[in-house]
C-alpha cells in the first residue's frame, strides 16, 4: 500500500523533464542506437553510461532557466545575450528538426507499412495530417500523459536482453571502460549518438514547457511576461523531474544497442536503413510478431517525439521574432507560433520525397544535432550560472564544470569526425 502511495505521488512529480527524457527515445533514437548495437556490437555502450550524468546536468540547466525566468530558452537567451548569436543556432535548429520530423514520420509510415500493406505515401500523408491536428487543436498535455505509456513498449527492447544469451562480462567492461577508435565510422556513430541523447531541441523544449508548467498552475498569466515566485522545493522538484527523464531515456538506450549488438550484429546485418532491419532486433521475443510490437514503439515515440520536434523549433522562432508563443494558446491568439509548427511539419513530409531511407535520413540527423548541440551548450552553461541573470538559483560550480567538460568533449569529437571525413 505505501509502494502505490510513493509511485503515484512519484508520477504526479514527474513532468517536463521525463515527457523531454521519453520523446529523446524517437525513431531518431531507436535508428541511432541500433545503429550502434549492430555495426559496432557492444563496445558503444560505454555511451549510455558516459552520456547520463552530462545529460542530466544540460537538461537542468534548461529546465532551471525556464523556471526561474519564466521564459523559453531562446528569450532568455536574447534578452541577456541579444538576437545575434541565435540566429545561426536556430536557423540549423530549424533545419534539422524538420529533417527529424520528416524521419520519423517516414520511419512511422514505414513500420504501418510492414503490417498493413498499404502504400507508403498514403500513410506519410496520413501520418502527418494526424500529427498536425494533435499538434494544433489537442492539448499536447492532454494526450502526451497517455501516449508516453506507449513509450512502455520499448521495454520490449529490454526483455529481449534477458532472452538471448549474452555475454555479460564483455556488456560490463563494454559498459564502463570506453573503447575510443578514431575510424570514419566510429566517430561518427559518437556524434550520432551524442546528437540524439544530448540534443538542441531537448533544450529548447524543456525550458519551454517547464513555463508551460507554471502558466497552468496559476504561477504566471503568460509566457515571457514577468518573473514567477519559485521556491527551492519547486527547483528540487524539477530537478526530481529532469533526472528521472534522463535516466529513463538512458536507460533505453543501454537496451536498445545491448539488443542489436546480441541480434542484428551476429547475424551480419550490420547497417540498419529500414524499419524492418530494426524490427528484427525483437524476434527473439515476438517472433513473427516482432514487427507489431515495433510498430507500436515506433508509433507511440513518434507521435510524442514529433511534437516535441516541431513545438522545439516554434518556441525558438517565436521567441527569437518577439511572436505570442505557447502550447497553452489558441490557434486564433498565436498564428505564427502554429504556423512554424504547420511549416516545419509539412516540410519534413516533403523530405521524404528525396529518396533517402528514412531510418538513414534518421541517422544524418543525430549527426546534424550533435555538431549543433555544443554551440548553443556555451550560452546555456553561461546563462544558467549568471547569477546577475538567475539570482540565488543560478547553477553550482559543479553543474557548470559538468556541463563545460561533455561541452569540451562534444566539440572535440564532432571536430574529429569532420577531420577525419575532410583527409
Amino acid at each position: 500500500m505505501k509502494l502505490t502511495k510513493r509511485l503515484k505521488k512519484l508520477f504526479k512529480i514527474l513532468g517536463p523533464g521525463f515527457i523531454t527524457g521519453a520523446s529523446d527515445d524517437d525513431p531518431s533514437g531507436i535508428a541511432t542506437y541500433s545503429q550502434s548495437g549492430a555495426h559496432f556490437g557492444y563496445t558503444q555502450l560505454w555511451t549510455a553510461f558516459f552520456t547520463t550524468p552530462f545529460m542530466i546536468v544540460v537538461q537542468e540547466m534548461c529546465g532551471r532557466i525556464g523556471l526561474v525566468k519564466g521564459r523559453g530558452l531562446a528569450a532568455a537567451i536574447k534578452e541577456r545575450y541579444g538576437k545575434k548569436i541565435l540566429y545561426p543556432i536556430i536557423l540549423l535548429l530549424l533545419i534539422a528538426n524538420s529533417v527529424n520530423i520528416g524521419a520519423d514520420l517516414g520511419a512511422m509510415a514505414a513500420s504501418a507499412q510492414l503490417l498493413i500493406g498499404i502504400p507508403f505515401v498514403f500513410l506519410l500523408v496520413g501520418m502527418t495530417l494526424l500529427t498536425l491536428v494533435l499538434e494544433i487543436f489537442v492539448s499536447y498535455k492532454v494526450y502526451a500523459k497517455y501516449l508516453k505509456y506507449l513509450t512502455l513498449s520499448l521495454f520490449a527492447y529490454v526483455i529481449v536482453v534477458f532472452i538471448v544469451k549474452q555475454d555479460w562480462a564483455t556488456i560490463a567492461y563494454s559498459t564502463f571502460i570506453p573503447q575510443i577508435s578514431l575510424e570514419k565510422d566510429y566517430l561518427m556513430n559518437i556524434v550520432a549518438i551524442l546528437g540524439t541523447t544530448i540534443s538542441p531541441y531537448l533544450f529548447f523544449w524543456q525550458s519551454s514547457e517547464e513555463v508551460e508548467e507554471e502558466i497552468s498552475q496559476g504561477k504566471l498569466t503568460v509566457m515571457d511576461e514577468g518573473r514567477p515566485k519559485i521556491t527551492k522545493k519547486d527547483v528540487r522538484k524539477m530537478r526530481l523531474d529532469t533526472i528521472a527523464g534522463m535516466l529513463f531515456s538512458n536507460l533505453i538506450m543501454f537496451f536498445i544497442i545491448t539488443t542489436a549488438a546480441s541480434t542484428l550484429f551476429p547475424n551480419g546485418i550490420n547497417n540498419v536503413e529500414t524499419a524492418e532491419q530494426a524490427a528484427l532486433a525483437l524476434r527473439p521475443l515476438a517472433g513473427n510478431f516482432a514487427s507489431l510490437l515495433f510498430l507500436v514503439g515506433i508509433m507511440g515515440v513518434g507521435l510524442l517525439g514529433v511534437p516535441v520536434l516541431a513545438g522545439s523549433a516554434s518556441y525558438a522562432v517565436a521567441e527569437l521574432l518577439g511572436w505570442k508563443s505557447g502550447l497553452y494558446r489558441k490557434l486564433k491568439d498565436a498564428h505564427g507560433f502554429y504556423g512554424i509548427i504547420t511549416l516545419a511539419t509539412l516540410v519534413g513530409l516533403l523530405v521524404n520525397f528525396l529518396g533517402i531511407k528514412p531510418f538513414t535520413m534518421l541517422y544524418y540527423a543525430a549527426v546534424l544535432n550533435g555538431t549543433v548541440a555544443p554551440f548553443l551548450m556555451v550560452a546555456i552553461i553561461m546563462l544558467a550560472g549568471d547569477r546577475k541573470t538567475m539570482g540565488k538559483y543560478s547553477s553550482s560550480r559543479w553543474l557548470s564544470i559538468f556541463g563545460w567538460l561533455i561541452t569540451a568533449f562534444m566539440f572535440l569529437a564532432s571536430g574529429a569526425m569532420f577531420y577525419n571525413l575532410w583527409s
